[in-house]
């Protein structure tokens, strides 16, 4: 049996130029040829590998794809990080030569400060990472990404590498670098392998230096329709209803990084149908939606969501997407653009449903405009899911029981996590949603219209349908996420749960 060949036995300019790709995982070396590739690229192949191989033949999609996990998962050198310290100026010259989406898997450049912050994004989404944080401390830099909401140290390099990786960031993302005093914000543009990542930059003055955090945003994974978001079946229906109304406001709630905005796009992505003047007012534009005009918001010229929001009537919409209601003027406008016959989504940090209302109310919202425009509040949160590969079993506790609102002498097997090299040992694979829907209905709206309490709204939107805890412990009983992990993200209300 000959020797398994790896990827880096074809360089990745040479491999998408031929058309040709060592295919892992294969009992004899195997070489993967696109479709149309030359054939004459095989006698080049044979010379690079030193070793006969089989064929195999790929369409397209399948090469591109795999080409892209081939390369797209190379580990990082640790002399990377060494050489990079010996790197000194010179950075600022590079602006000229970035172009607008450089593919980094196929740039010959050498330079070990870029080569390091390349092996970095690489590492990144191949950890489904959702942001890398740069942080300068006295004596060292810690390098974390966050996967699946926590942040996870992966390097901690001397603090003299801190002036060049920020420098180099900077002229990536067309930042000024002689700016080192105030807070910038930027973007850049990248392709691995075939791949859009837009990443969104951010710096902040820290003590020891800047402090840079980088967010990625996979374009591949921008539009996930409703079905997938993982929607109970009650939800999903009730949920789905609220959208086909022609008018009124529907908000979707949580804290940072609970998904509202993948919600929301989601959402958008049903109700784009082609007939509709879709519009949405963003800070930032995270993801295009194709057929939905985006407008960013930019407060430096007064470019704000209540001020464009009162000129956009002039622009005929039919549904309006804001981003987010943060202030009494957001909130007073929106309403009113809804009363004027339109639909309006938006998003309310607030811990719950009903606590939506609450917070509509002091920041002004009239309650017989709440009652006639409000046609649903959508709370949700994310729990990582278990690891398939590694998760074991274990008695649930009685505590365990009682938080998840079960009876605590019952007998119930859980799930915990373990930690193996599939899910580099974090116990988790991804993440799952949670969700709970008050829906406007006649007594609801007759609530409101009274100014009745936050607690007394619950009670009568939630007397037949899930809650957040009843939605996750569903979750709990199929072994998809741990005990641990549902009581981190929501708690027990004080009220009799249904079992």
């Amino acid at each position: 049996m000959m020797d398994r060949a790896t990827p880096s036995q074809f360089t990745y300019a040479f491999a998408k130029e031929k058309g040709l790709v060592v295919l892992p995982e294969r009992d004899a070396l195997t070489v993967g040829v696109r479709q149309g590739a030359d054939p004459l690229s095989l006698v080049e192949a044979r010379r690079a590998l030193g070793a006969v191989f089989v064929l195999e033949s790929l369409d397209k999609e399948t090469y591109d794809r795999t080409l892209a996990e081939a390369f797209a998962q190379g580990p990082m050198a640790d002399g990377d990080i060494n050489a990079a310290v010996e790197s000194r100026g010179g950075l600022e010259s590079l602006i000229d030569d970035i172009p607008k989406a450089a593919d980094l898997l196929e740039g010959q450049d050498d330079a070990p400060v870029i080569r390091l912050i390349n092996g970095l994004i690489h590492e990144a989404i191949k950890r489904r990472a959702s942001d890398i944080h740069i942080d300068p401390f006295e004596s060292h830099l810690s390098i974390r990404y966050r996967i699946d909401g926590d942040l996870v140290e992966v390097l901690t390099p001397p603090r003299k590498l801190a002036a060049p990786i920020v420098s180099r960031i900077k002229v990536m993302a067309r930042l000024d670098i002689a700016e080192k005093r105030l807070p910038q914000d930027g973007r850049i543009s990248l392709s691995v392998g075939g791949r859009s990542i837009d990443v969104r930059v951010a710096t902040l003055p820290t003590r020891y230096g800047e402090r840079v955090v980088l967010r990625l945003l996979d374009t591949r994974n921008a539009l996930v329709g409703l079905p997938e978001l993982g929607m109970d079946e009650d939800t999903y229906a009730r949920f789905t209803d609220a959208l086909g109304q022609p008018n009124g406001v529907i908000l979707v709630t949580g804290p940072v990084g609970s998904g509202k905005t993948t919600t929301l796009y989601a959402s958008l992505s049903r109700l784009n149908n082609g007939r509709e003047n879709i519009m949405t007012l963003e800070d930032p534009v995270e993801y295009g939606l194709p057929g939905i005009s985006q407008t960013q918001m930019d407060h430096k010229v007064g470019l704000t969501f209540a001020a464009t929001l009162r000129s956009i009537l002039r622009q005929d919409p039919n549904i309006v997407m804001v981003g987010e209601i943060r202030d009494s003027e957001t909130a007073e406008v929106a309403f009113e653009f809804a009363s004027t016959g339109r639909l309006a989504l938006s998003t309310l940090h607030t811990n719950s449903a009903a606590g939506a209302i609450t917070r509509l109310r002091d920041m002004g919202v009239e309650a017989y405009l709440l009652a006639s425009t409000l046609r649903a509040v959508m709370a949700q949160r994310l729990v990582r899911r278990l690891c398939p590969s590694c998760k074991t079993e274990r008695p649930a506790t009685a505590v365990e029981l009682e938080g998840l609102g079960f009876d605590p002498h019952q007998e119930m097997v859980v799930a915990e996590p373990q930690g193996c090299l599939s899910c580099g040992n974090t116990g988790f694979d991804g993440r799952i949603g949670i969700y709970e829907l008050l829906l406007v209905d006649q007594q609801i709206r007759q609530l409101l219209g009274e100014e009745a309490s936050e607690d007394k709204i619950e009670r009568a939107a939630f007397a037949a349908h899930d809650q957040l805890l009843d939605n996750a412990r569903r979750y709990v009983v199929s072994g998809e996420t741990s005990p641990a992990e549902v009581l981190r993200v929501c708690r027990r209300e004080v009220r009799d749960a249904r079992i």
